[in-house]
């Protein structure tokens, strides 16, 4: 398939619900294998449809060591989240050259329907977790510096208004 260029913040998509997905089909299909692509060209360890303009809720997810075991996910939703949080240094290739510390659960629990368009619960914990939290934030329109306090998200967003 092919890599799909990620749109430059603060394009309105990134900040635009993504509607529902509502059966797998060959052109789901298609637009989970670009994802991946682009993905692994980043190289990332996840990518929301939306990120590249797509917007339907679809996600994936590859937080192995090893990649080749990435998670796609259409519709994806916490059922659960642990107490227990974890920090780790997020960024976005839509917001290139910056990043910041976020805390987030460090284990959920995930609905989502798979490849094979059936609905699926599994945990994800530590990175896993962190990725496809900011996954579904990004297809409800959210950015990881929506999780920042006012003064840290105007920082970070002059800092990258510099770089551009």
């Amino acid at each position: 398939m092919t890599a799909r260029t990620c749109l430059p913040w603060p394009d309105k998509r990134l900040r635009t619900a993504a509607a529902d997905v509502p059966e797998i089909t060959d052109e789901v299909r298609a637009i989970w294998a670009d994802m991946v692509d682009t993905m692994e060209a980043m190289p990332g360890v996840g990518l929301a449809a939306t990120q590249i303009g797509v917007m339907q809720r679809l996600a994936v997810v590859d937080a192995s060591e090893e990649r080749g075991k990435v998670v796609l996910m259409a519709n994806p939703e916490v059922l659960h989240a642990s107490v227990q949080l974890r920090e780790h240094e997020e960024a976005s290739p839509n917001l290139p050259g910056v990043s910041a510390k976020i805390s987030r659960p460090r284990a959920v629990t995930v609905r989502f329907l798979n490849a094979d368009g059936e609905v699926e619960e599994k945990d994800f914990v530590s990175l896993w977790a962190t990725s496809v939290q900011h996954q579904i934030d990004h297809l409800a329109g959210k950015m990881y510096f929506d999780h920042l306090s006012k003064m840290k998200r105007d920082m970070l967003l002059r800092k990258a208004k510099k770089l551009r």
